[in-house]
């Protein structure tokens, strides 16, 4: 059996040798830098503006800022998708070796097999949601749902959301997450 580093670096390079495959095979070889066109700003339900990399660049736990500034819009979410898989990925990591420690007490080990438990449960819910509110409008081009422990936030790659497309999101994701508090916003196609 492979040890999870070996996988994890087959994986990665893996990855690395398919994305590079794309980018020398796609049809624009140009520069695939973010290009800010004017419209940062965006609709969120809270009332508060913030700008497209505001919203996709926010410190994670560690602090740590997510850079999207030289990803290009088509990539955009995949990356963020791919960092958080990562992230969790790691955490997950962790919690089994807190489970596969001798010195750890039974108390540390279920609090860490329910963490792990969490872990799996956010992400298979978002993956739902993503789905579910991809099926809604035929004119998303694609969405993005990352949740925390108090706000779920909605990304939607859309020209423009309706207040009532951005309530029947915020339905869906209480039926999916119960009662956390949403930020919807929508992030434009036009390049």
């Amino acid at each position: 059996m492979l040890k999870k580093q070996t996988v994890w670096l087959l994986t990665m390079l893996s990855l690395i040798i398919v994305l590079s495959a794309y980018y020398m095979l796609s049809p624009n070889n140009g520069d695939l830098a973010y290009i800010d066109q004017g419209e940062d700003e965006t609709e969120t339900t809270s009332g508060e503006a913030k700008t497209k990399k505001d919203q996709l660049s926010e410190k994670d736990e560690k602090g740590d800022v997510t850079d999207v500034e030289n990803v290009g819009q088509d990539e955009l979410f995949t990356t963020i998708r791919m960092e958080l898989q990562d992230e969790r990925s790691k955490k997950e990591d962790r919690l089994n070796e807190v489970i596969a420690s001798s010195s750890t007490s039974t108390e540390e080990k279920n609090q860490a097999l329910e963490d792990i438990n969490d872990l799996e449960n956010a992400s298979t819910k978002e993956t739902i949601l993503q789905d579910s509110i991809m099926s809604l409008k035929e004119k998303y081009q694609d969405v993005l749902v990352r949740s925390e422990k108090e706000k779920v936030h909605v990304h939607v790659k859309v020209d423009k959301l309706s207040k009532g497309e951005v309530i029947e999101i915020m339905q869906l994701v209480r039926d999916e997450f119960g009662d956390k508090k949403v930020d919807v916003n929508y992030q434009s196609t036009d390049k």
